[in-house]
């Protein structure tokens, strides 16, 4: 046996204890992908949980929101750094998700939910007259997908069976 026999035993041994390292490590890399993606979700939605809590834990609130989708103009200061500020963090909710869905971490299913709630929301002209005074805050990108979303033209009809005329300030029970 010659020294270029055992180099070549050597090295074949070398690709032998390797391979299964190799495949060992793509598995641990997969798994982690899984359950960073799987974080991502969770925390987006604790996040989107959070935002939502505004309307069942504030009825003030709520009246705010409902006259507000209707028009922004009509607010009063208070109630439009309200709404503005409500719907700042909605919109930068929807832009985290956007962003997670462009770079695969949020499923097509998922994203498809959340497009259909930002249309709901932005179909109404109190929400576009806020994103008018508001666009500037978020990336030009997702800017794009908002203003899409507008060009389509959709009808406003998530608060279609809400009687939007009584709203006001909530009653006492």
């Amino acid at each position: 046996m010659n020294w270029e026999m055992l180099t070549a035993i050597g090295q074949l041994a070398a690709v032998i204890v390797g391979i299964p390292s190799l495949i060992y490590l793509a598995l641990q890399i997969r798994a982690q992908t899984k359950e960073r993606h799987q974080s991502v979700v969770n925390a987006l939605t604790v996040q989107w949980g959070d935002l939502t809590r505004s309307f069942h834990d504030n009825a003030d609130f709520c009246a705010i929101y409902l006259r507000g989708v209707q028009s922004f103009n009509d607010l009063d200061a208070v109630s439009k750094l309200r709404f503005s500020s409500f719907l700042n963090r909605f919109f930068k909710n929807f832009q985290a998700m956007y962003f997670s869905h462009r770079d695969s971490v949020l499923s097509a299913s998922l994203w498809g939910e959340v497009e259909r709630t930002m249309s709901d929301v932005i179909a109404y002209p109190g929400v576009q007259q806020w994103w008018q005074t508001r666009r500037h805050w978020h990336t030009e990108e997702f800017a794009r997908v908002i203003d899409a979303l507008i060009a389509r033209g959709d009808k406003p009809t998530a608060y279609s069976t809400y009687n939007l005329s009584e709203t006001g300030p909530p009653k006492d029970i």
